[in-house]
């Protein structure tokens, strides 16, 4: 195989790791090993968040490329939370469990066909809508506070609401800082870079409550900022027909 190609399927194979990953969580989750369904669905956001900088860096980007990583994420950050869900809390409320289960799931698919077909619409700086590999992440994030808080397994039935809002926060136009080509970014360099090395070694430290209080603080800091600022962002993430049509 030439390098050129083997390039090219570089940043395809961790696309497919990550689907594998979204696989082997269902799996597990389907024989009670919810903590492992879990961290491995974690894993599968390392993958999802190489592909693209690998597909970058080797100039290997295409429309193959993007459209494998969104069937991928719809497995992973769709298919899979959702299942490990319904599986862990939602599964003994019946038909109301299986239908905020799908309703996750149907709102991580919008969100990814809009993505694919609004990309070129909205500001790179900002999510249009919470991404689903964050979604995903708050969602799992419940169960890995479950492994370290027994007693919240013994109030299961805000797991109803607590699935609904990730899912409904994922079909809203609501910006999520992207941090990318960012202002503040560009700004302050190292004290975002301090930040994040701060934040990883706080999340492998404390990663079983990491993961669903650092999605909550991110939503709710998210919401905060667009309200403040919600008449500079003035239309720049509205999703309407007449916008798709011009």
């Amino acid at each position: 195989m030439s390098s050129k190609r083997l390039a090219f399927f570089l940043p395809n194979i961790f696309t497919g790791l990550n689907m594998a990953c979204g696989f082997a969580s269902m799996v597990l989750a389907s024989r009670g090993l919810h903590y492992e369904a879990a961290m491995i669905l974690i894993l599968g956001a390392i993958f999802d968040s190489v592909d693209g900088r690998v597909a970058r860096l080797t100039g290997t980007s295409s429309s193959f490329g993007e459209q494998f990583d969104s069937l991928s994420d719809a497995v992973s950050f769709g298919v899979a939370p959702a299942f490990l869900i319904f599986n862990k809390y939602l599964s003994q409320y019946g038909r109301l469990g299986a239908v905020i289960s799908f309703v996750y799931l149907l709102c991580a698919a919008l969100r990814l066909a809009r993505f694919n077909a609004n990309i070129a619409k909205v500001r790179s700086d900002f999510f249009q809508g919470l991404p689903s590999p964050g979604a995903a992440m708050g969602v799992l994030g419940l169960v890995l506070l479950a492994e370290k808080f027994p007693v919240v397994d013994e109030y299961s039935l805000y797991a109803l609401p607590y699935t609904a809002i990730y899912g409904i926060l994922m079909i809203t136009t609501i910006p999520f800082h992207s941090f990318k080509n960012s202002e503040l970014v560009r700004k302050h360099k190292r004290a975002i870079l301090f930040l994040f090395f701060i934040t990883a070694a706080l999340t492998v430290i404390y990663y079983q409550i990491a993961f669903a209080l650092g999605m909550a603080l991110y939503v709710l800091i998210s919401l905060f900022y667009y309200l403040y600022k919600m008449k500079e962002f003035g239309d720049a993430f509205e999703w309407t027909e007449e916008a798709e049509d011009s």
